[in-house]
């Protein structure tokens, strides 16, 4: 039996953490501890604290949201994942694999860390399937403005499905890869898993026996609704809007073979392109409001530090080297 990888992506709210539930209980390996379930989703996450951690870490270096709708966002994330992180996910897998041949890996965050995790993986001869899982993206919004709150409004949520799951569906291509569409997940979760174990030679899964199969049966919860939310009441750029729709039919097409149909890359990379090209615009459009949000917040560090500088006196303030001094300005102005 050979070892794999299993990473579950993703947006946020996509089922996700139902694909993965019902891998570990069919014999995959989520490292513990695990991140604990909670009122938006009370059957569990199926995720590794560890794995949460190391990425929100990073997304913080890097100052990116896990829904970034920044095309630029992607370099940013490259940026910190150099060699010293590189050893330190190596030293976590090694001691996953040092307990199971099978491990899953499930984070919505992940996506922006994909070359990261198959450098590391195929440093230590381990094989990477992905699974990418595909839920309307207007119900994915939904989900996200009932469960998260207004943290991030209904547009930047809406831009950020359309750059993530762009890039995952480029960054997946290298191996084996399989995408799964929610509501094929409820509606039936054995057809749909035994199909994307046999697509990605997934051993536990062919492997599973009947305790395994019954409990991940019971874990399904068949009360979760499919996807029928429309962008009815979300107020969404039109041309935004276009391009939205136009990807999700592109991605749902992958759902319904083992490999892309021919030209479906070429149009995935048109999608991002064109995305790439609305995004600049945007921002163009917006650069007097982030240039006045900047002086705003430099206003705000600088009356801070000279009302801190007005409490020091004067006796201390001559001891003040020239050069901090001249450090201190270039901050505030």
């Amino acid at each position: 039996m050979t070892t794999s990888l299993v990473l579950v992506v993703g947006s946020g709210r996509s089922g996700t953490s139902t694909f993965s539930g019902i891998l570990q209980r069919l014999g995959y390996l989520v490292p513990s501890p695990e991140v604990p379930a909670d009122d938006t989703n009370p059957r569990g996450f199926a995720e590794s604290q560890w794995v949460v951690d190391f990425h929100t870490r990073l997304l913080a270096s890097a100052q990116v949201q896990t829904t970034d709708a920044r095309p630029s966002a992607w370099a940013e994330t490259a940026r910190v994942s150099g060699a010293q992180v590189e050893r330190e996910l190596r030293g976590f897998l090694k001691r996953q694999f040092a307990e199971s041949d099978h491990v899953l890996i499930k984070d919505p965050r992940m996506l922006w860390f994909f070359p990261l995790w198959r450098r590391t993986a195929a440093d230590l001869g381990v094989d990477v399937r992905s699974v990418v899982m595909l839920r309307d993206p207007a119900a994915v919004v939904a989900s996200k403005s009932h469960n998260y709150g207004s943290f991030q409004g209904d547009v930047g949520r809406a831009a950020g499905w359309l750059n993530t799951m762009l890039y995952t569906e480029r960054a997946t291509r290298p191996e084996q890869r399989a995408f799964i569409r929610y509501d094929d997940l409820l509606a039936d979760w054995t057809q749909t898993v035994a199909s994307a174990g046999e697509r990605l030679a997934l051993d536990p899964i062919t492997h599973a026996n009947a305790g395994m199969i019954r409990a991940a049966d019971a874990f399904v919860d068949g009360s979760l609704s499919r996807s029928v939310a429309s962008w009815s009441d979300v107020d969404l750029p039109d041309d935004l809007l276009a391009q939205i729709e136009d990807a999700w039919s592109l991605l749902d097409r992958l759902a319904d073979k083992d490999t892309a149909p021919e030209g479906l890359s070429e149009q995935l990379d048109a999608a991002r392109a064109r995305y790439i090209r609305y995004y600049a615009h945007a921002e163009a459009v917006a650069e007097s409001s982030v240039k006045a949000a900047v002086r705003a917040a430099q206003a705000r560090r600088s009356g801070g530090l000279r009302a801190l500088a007005r409490r020091i006196p004067n006796r201390y303030r001559r001891r003040v080297p020239d050069s901090l001094k001249r450090r201190i300005r270039s901050l505030v102005e």
